[in-house]
């Protein structure tokens, strides 16, 4: 007769492959889920009704096998493909995409640690890299000279558009070649400054003026008498327009300076302030006997011996020399008068290029050099002669200079770099800025070959450093290191994503938007940087797809709607012989 168990068996049919087509469901409707790990039903037998146990084989007989009656189908628990899926490229630096077994670690609002593989991260207002729920990304930071800083993972910052950052010169190089047949020097400049076309400087007094006589004691030429100061206290002596070397060779501007006239300044001060802003180098003893450096006569006239070489020319016109008031209004536009006896000769050239302190300020730098010497048999020796763009007070634009040599094959065989030291008072950054400058790399180097045919050449290479520079973009390398590109062309790292690792990922606990926490069976997790303990690598600039796949989906629920029509069939038989079994009462 029917049995009201088998109505119960038909019903856990239905009630397990309707579960099955939910989970089935769930796959389908995540198939564009970021990183989404699908899911798989299993089905078990319930208990069954045992009528024998059966019997063990016997002299006289066989034995017999169990006699059961299962009483129905069961959902036993779920599993997770925890199997890669499909990377995509997005080209956004923003997305992040795992290959391997890791998961992105997330900070939720409370602090918690959850765990996923969705990398679609966006940065929040705090510049931190969030996920479309608002956990933020773990990781390692940096330290104040972008060393990754391994102590603790903590929120991923990358501020772009707010961090700013510069690198001072460390090193330059130059290349070129020094003309060995240039002509050797045999003077340089020689300019005569005086009080008028006449006479040399002259205090009210009448007296030659000497290098400690005061500014404001020097009489004014123009006014007969000279009994009338030309100076007074408040006022400036300005440099400006004037040139350093020969013209149409290698002349430069000289950068305008200023001196300002005080009740102490002395004519030994305006003699040091000329040399200073020309950057001559005193005390050196030309090939005519001459000494380099400004000298005061007994008769007052002012003497100014330049370095030899045409890159060291001195030009000095009256109306290079301005006088203005303490309110900064002309008071003459031109002083003193200047006549030129010499003009600096010998083989020479000169390069410049920018070179940048601690806080990416620029600053000028020249280097020439000039042929020295040629003993005969061993080659040629060149004076080099170092610059500053500018000088600041009491100090000269001359940043040093010295002798390096080449041997009869051009070669040079001064091998220690020059050593550049500029003052930086006063700007707020580091002082001194110290770099040094490479003559022997940088596409070959500096060489000394003849050239009867042209002039020396010189060019500055690979100077390194930066002017201020604003983070820009960054890029994930497969490791989990977060570059930055700056503005000015400077990369630092900024930090490092870490990955999770589980023993057994299938016992995470699955809390919803794409987000899982540790289960009472995934075990705790490991936590590594990409390439490490098998977290896997890191793809920056994609996204991991789901992993389902839809041809077994569909084919999955074929047999679900199966498994579930059948079911019916058996609660529908069963009631037919219910029914049959009634109808024998009437």
């Amino acid at each position: 007769m029917a049995s009201t168990t088998a109505l119960f068996t038909g019903l856990s049919g239905l009630n397990a492959n309707s579960r099955l087509i939910d989970v089935i469901g769930n796959n389908i409707s995540n198939v564009n889920t970021t990183a989404y790990k699908s899911n798989r039903l299993q089905f078990s037998s319930m208990f069954d009704r045992t009528f024998s146990i059966g019997s063990a084989p016997g002299a006289n007989n066989g034995g017999t096998n169990p006699g059961q009656i299962g009483l129905g189908v069961q959902a036993s628990g779920t599993q997770r493909n925890f199997g890669n899926g499909a990377i995509n490229a997005t080209g956004d630096s923003r997305d992040m995409a795992i290959e391997g077994e890791g998961f992105f670690v997330v900070q939720g609002a409370n602090g918690e640690q959850v765990y996923t593989r969705a990398g679609s991260f966006r940065p929040n207002s705090a510049n931190q890299l969030v996920t479309p729920t608002g956990e933020r990304l773990m990781g390692y930071g940096i330290d104040s000279r972008f060393n990754v800083d391994k102590s603790g993972i903590r929120p991923i910052s990358i501020p772009i558009g707010a961090m700013t950052i510069a690198e001072s010169t460390t090193l330059s190089s130059l290349s070129g070649n020094l003309n060995a047949k240039g002509a050797l020097p045999t003077h340089g400049a020689s300019v005569t400054v005086q009080g008028d076309a006449t006479n040399g400087f002259l205090t009210t007094g009448g007296a030659a003026a000497g290098a400690s006589t005061l500014l404001t004691s020097i009489a004014d030429p123009s006014i007969s008498g000279g009994a009338t100061p030309l100076f007074s206290v408040g006022q400036t002596i300005k440099l400006s327009g004037a040139q350093k070397g020969v013209a149409g060779v290698n002349a430069r501007n000289v950068p305008d300076e200023s001196l300002t006239i005080t009740g102490t300044t002395t004519m030994q001060d305006l003699m040091n302030f000329l040399q200073n802003s020309y950057g001559i180098v005193p005390g050196q003893t030309n090939p005519d006997g001459a000494t380099t450096g400004i000298t005061l006569s007994g008769t007052g006239v002012m003497s100014i011996v330049g370095n030899t070489g045409t890159m060291n020319d001195i030009t000095l016109n009256s109306s290079n020399l301005q006088l203005y008031d303490a309110a900064g209004t002309q008071v003459k536009s031109s002083l003193f008068n200047t006549s030129k006896a010499a003009t600096a000769d010998g083989e020479s050239v000169r390069t410049s290029f920018v070179a940048y302190d601690s806080l990416g300020s620029p600053v000028n730098i020249s280097i020439g050099f000039t042929l020295e010497s040629t003993p005969g048999g061993t080659g040629s020796n060149w004076r080099y002669y170092a610059e500053a763009g500018n000088s600041y007070p009491n100090a000269s634009i001359d940043l040093g200079n010295g002798t390096v040599s080449f041997n009869t094959a051009g070669v040079l065989t001064t091998t220690t770099p020059l050593a550049i030291s500029v003052n930086r008072s006063g700007t707020g950054a580091i002082t001194p800025l110290n770099f040094n400058v490479s003559l022997s790399s940088g596409q070959g180097g500096v060489t000394a070959f003849a050239d009867t045919n042209a002039k020396s050449s010189l060019q500055a290479q690979q100077v390194d450093g930066a002017p201020i520079g604003t983070l820009q973009s960054f890029a994930v390398t497969d490791d989990g290191t977060i570059t930055g590109a700056f503005t000015n062309g400077l990369t630092r790292t900024l930090g490092q994503v870490v990955l999770a690792k589980f023993s057994n990922p299938e016992g995470l606990v699955d809390v919803g938007s794409n987000l899982f926490r540790v289960g009472p069976n995934s075990g705790n997790a490991g936590i590594a940087t990409p390439l490490e303990l098998g977290t896997g690598k890191l793809v920056g600039g994609a996204l991991e797809l789901s992993n389902v796949d839809l041809g077994a989906e569909f084919l999955g629920l074929i047999l679900a709607q199966t498994g579930y029509s059948a079911s019916t069939r058996v609660i529908r038989t069963t009631d037919d012989l219910f029914q049959q079994l009634l109808s024998l009462g009437r």
